[in-house]
């Protein structure tokens, strides 16, 4: 009974004094905000037709659908042209920001309105990973994504650098970003529009919003040290949780896919895989589609080996070698997508949703390898001499499954 009470006391220690996986949700971070950046940037000379006023989708079939299914989007709250270049700039800025880390709680949240505002305009542009990048923009703002490769991972080390010398460190720019943001959402409430859909999002919205007050109150006037640390588990359990519902989502997408696909007689007969390898819309390459579907041997090992490894990938958690093995599966897997098939964001997506079960120590040799890269090209101080590594957060030594990475 001792041990059963001492697990769950460490369980709940662990859970509550620190933020798990902080290169894991870093990687997130990064893979979901470049892919939705990527995809805005080729997509710019078509975005009116895509989600603006010359889409096939129109203004009044947005207006009837955001009224049934009461979907968040800006871009129902004007029809007017500057008003969707503006969304469209705030996207695609948002994404910018949060990609390298720079105010990633308020870019989170901006990420997570541009996202959802130009889905649910036009719901049938995309494909399923923008249904994985749809989910994973709301489960981001939860998350402390920026402990590490961020531009706010940089300053805190600053500022704690200047606070160990004597010197005080004042932050103005959030305070004015807090307060223009919430001028823009009194005015967003007062107009109206704000809670015209479902109210998920305003109240999300406004939470996130007073969250940051609060925080900036109690470290602004720190008479205890209960608030803060108050505020830190709270902030911790919230990360975590969305952590574990990531990597739930994700299993969920493979496990799904894997038993619907057994259900189906062409995965049975070893033949799915062939097909759209001969469509034209999925053929950017047909000579290569043709080298690939020219061994019948070829075909039937792919597509047995697709349905294995999606239903088994849940499975392996408890693994930590079997579940390395079949992520780097998987991850080639949805790279020869990217490739063969002509679906390079929806591989993008994938691979981004894959990362937070990746290794620890692999993600910080990365890391490492990237900052040396970096260093030879951009060299500060001594030549050749990398910069100091930041501390490592007290739980990287474990993977946020919880088993030694």
């Amino acid at each position: 009974m001792n041990r059963v009470a001492l697990a769950v006391s460490g369980g709940i220690a662990r859970v509550t004094e620190s933020a798990l996986g902080p290169y894991q949700t870093a990687v997130i971070r990064i893979g979901f905000a470049g892919t939705w950046l990527l995809f805005l940037l080729r997509e710019y000379p078509h975005r009116h037709e895509l989600y603006g006023p010359n889409g096939p989708w129109g203004w009044d079939l947005g207006q009837q659908l955001t009224g049934l299914n009461g979907s968040f989007t800006v871009l129902m709250w004007s029809d007017a042209r500057l008003w969707f270049e503006a969304a469209y700039a705030l996207a695609v800025l948002s994404s910018l920001l949060l990609m390298i880390g720079w105010r990633t709680r308020t870019m989170s949240v901006l990420f997570m309105i541009g996202v959802l505002s130009l889905q649910n305009r036009s719901v049938f542009m995309g494909d399923g990973g923008d249904n994985v990048l749809h989910l994973m923009s709301i489960y981001l703002v939860f998350t402390r994504c920026g402990q590490v490769w961020s531009l706010d991972a940089r300053r805190e080390r600053l500022r704690r650098r200047a606070r160990a010398r004597g010197e005080r460190s004042v932050d103005r720019t959030g305070p004015v970003l807090w307060g223009v943001l919430g001028l823009v959402l009194a005015a967003a409430t007062g107009s109206g529009r704000l809670f015209d859909s479902d109210p998920l999002v305003p109240v999300l919205l406004w939470g996130v919003w007073a969250a940051q007050a609060l925080w900036w109150a109690v470290a602004r006037r720190p008479k205890t040290a209960e608030p803060r640390i108050l505020l830190d588990v709270l902030a911790n359990i919230l990360h975590n949780g969305a952590l574990l519902v990531i990597m739930a989502e994700a299993c969920l997408i493979y496990a799904t896919a894997g038993w619907y696909k057994i259900q189906g007689s062409r995965w049975q007969d070893g033949t799915a895989v062939h097909y759209p390898l001969h469509l034209d819309y999925f053929s950017p390459w047909p000579a290569l589609a043709d080298a690939l579907s020219s061994s019948g041997t070829m075909v039937l090992l792919v597509t047995y080996g697709t349905v294995i490894v999606q239903v088994a990938f849940p499975f392996t958690l408890l693994h930590r070698r079997a579940k390395n093995v079949l992520l780097a599966v998987m991850i080639t897997e949805h790279a020869v997508i990217a490739v063969v098939l002509g679906l390079p964001f929806f591989s993008l997506a994938m691979i981004a949703a894959d990362a937070v079960f990746l290794p620890t120590t692999f993600l910080r040799r990365v890391g490492g390898w990237a900052a040396r890269a970096r260093e030879r090209l951009l060299p500060r101080g001594g030549r050749g001499t990398p910069p100091p590594a930041p501390p490592a957060p007290e739980d990287t030594e474990r993977s946020p499954v919880g088993f030694p990475a």
